[in-house]
């Protein structure tokens, strides 16, 4: 049969990465492979048990301090019907709020609602329509959870993401800001750690950071945010296994390495911790918050090896290398070792830097920081008129690589000089391996960085 490292170096023999369509011929000789895979990895079972049980996890949170929060208070939650504005709407009723009210521009899975909420129909992307309807709630608070999450459909819905994610987050907050309410809290994503990345998905997200950050400079209105990592409950993965272990012998389930694990949180923590986001949070600057401790990541392949052994499936599995939207190898700069592991794994290490004191100790916060950014501005002023006038993917993409290499400059010239010397360092260790773009991102880091520092790395 061969041990699993045996195993795995024999499927991608047989099927190397980037092919759209396998033969008959290597299905067969995968869906073997697959086979013995399974009967290798006994302890997948225990990873699938595991991935599962994240989906029953919480938070401690401060109840007093939420009860005088949300108890009578008129809150109005965007994308409240999906899988965590679900959540959330389920945590605030719970708090008794005067009055709930969601805003979503329609439902795409039957997630459960709360019979002493109210549900309207508005487009984010909508400024009167968001207008309108702000000035008529008077929310006390506003939670924004809308967007569109889907790494892979960013991709090809370039305008959709980017119209939704960046020009919709400014929208809600500048409504809102123009409406006097007193506090709006955002949904972001771990991924929106990176400085800069090629990715729709990510990219948009870290400029929706931005965008909330530039209304919370700017105004009176206290704004924050919450950093997600993969949620359990609406695990586009997860998913995505199941429905290829029903395609039996002529489908194939595609993974995108044989090495990949990612952190997993729930709908309960995700929701939990926007309230939280609430609470602390100060004017003129956007404090973001994540779980301090995700856990152990879960492996992808034993996650899959277990779906295929739990349903008996005769779907091979076929490791397909990445699709667009999901960065293969992250900037080797992001983490530093001496201090990961005392912050969450959703904060780089700049912002690790900036770690304040957060109103539950299971969840860290920083202020992002960011110089002014001139540029950016002007860049985001060109991306809401080129998505006036265009769908097209290349020109809307385009407008906002130029606005997250901006970004990038902003964020580097606000981040302390030792992390910048840091980073140069660790990064330099693999100068002959970057992609084109990590090699910028780290000439950007040196220009900023000590340049008698820059690349050299410690001993450590």
């Amino acid at each position: 049969m061969g041990t699993v490292s045996e195993l795995i170096a024999r499927m991608r023999e047989v099927a190397p990465p980037r092919q759209q369509h396998l033969d008959a011929a290597t299905l067969r000789l995968l869906r073997d492979l697959t086979g013995s895979l399974v009967a290798a990895k006994q302890d997948a079972a225990e990873e699938h048990a595991r991935f599962l049980a994240i989906g029953q996890r919480g938070l401690c949170l401060p109840e007093a301090d939420l009860a005088g929060r949300l108890r009578g208070a008129t809150v109005l939650v965007t994308g409240g019907t999906g899988c965590i504005g679900s959540a959330l709407m389920a945590e605030i009723a719970a708090r008794f709020p005067g009055r709930l009210v969601s805003v979503s521009r329609g439902v795409t899975d039957s997630w459960p609602r709360q019979a002493s909420a109210e549900y309207l129909s508005a487009d984010v992307r909508d400024r009167a329509a968001m207008d309108e309807l702000v000035g008529e709630i008077r929310p006390d608070l506003v939670f924004h959870v809308a967007a569109q999450r889907d790494p892979g459909l960013a991709e090809v819905e370039v305008h959709r993401t980017v119209s939704t994610n960046v020009l919709g987050t400014r929208t809600v907050v500048t409504s809102a800001a123009e409406a006097g309410v007193p506090q709006v809290v955002c949904a972001s994503t771990g991924k929106a750690l990176r400085p800069f990345s090629p990715d729709m998905y990510t990219a948009t997200k870290r400029a929706a950071e931005w965008v909330a950050s530039r209304v919370a400079a700017g105004t009176g209105m206290v704004v924050s945010a919450a950093r997600f990592t993969h949620v359990l409950d609406n695990s586009l993965i997860y998913r995505r296994l199941l429905s290829w272990a029903e395609e039996g012998p002529a489908g194939c389930i595609r993974l995108h390495g044989t090495d990949i694990a990612f952190y997993v949180q729930s709908a309960q923590e995700s929701a939990q911790l926007l309230l939280l986001a609430s609470l602390g949070s100060r004017q003129g600057e956007l404090r973001i918050h994540a779980m301090s401790d995700l856990g152990w990541p879960v492996s992808l392949l034993d996650l899959a090896l277990a779906v295929v052994a739990r349903t008996g499936s005769a779907t091979p599995i076929y490791f397909s290398g990445y699709d667009p939207g999901y960065e293969e190898i992250p900037f080797p700069g992001l983490y530093d070792p001496m201090t990961a592991g005392e912050v969450s794994p959703l904060l780089n290490a700049f912002e690790a830097a900036s770690v304040v004191e957060s109103a539950c100790p299971m969840v860290d916060a920083f202020r992002l920081q960011m110089a002014p950014e001139p540029t950016a501005v002007k860049m985001l002023s060109a991306l809401a008129e080129v998505c006036e006038r265009t769908h097209d993917p290349a020109v809307v993409r385009g407008t906002l690589d130029e606005l997250s290499w901006a970004l990038l400059d902003a964020t580097l010239a606000a981040a302390p000089r030792r992390a910048l010397t840091r980073a140069a360092a660790l990064a330099g260790r693999h100068d002959d391996s970057l992609c084109a773009d990590h090699r910028r991102v780290l000439e950007a880091i040196r220009d900023h960085a000590d340049p008698g520092d820059a690349g050299h790395p410690a001993a450590s």
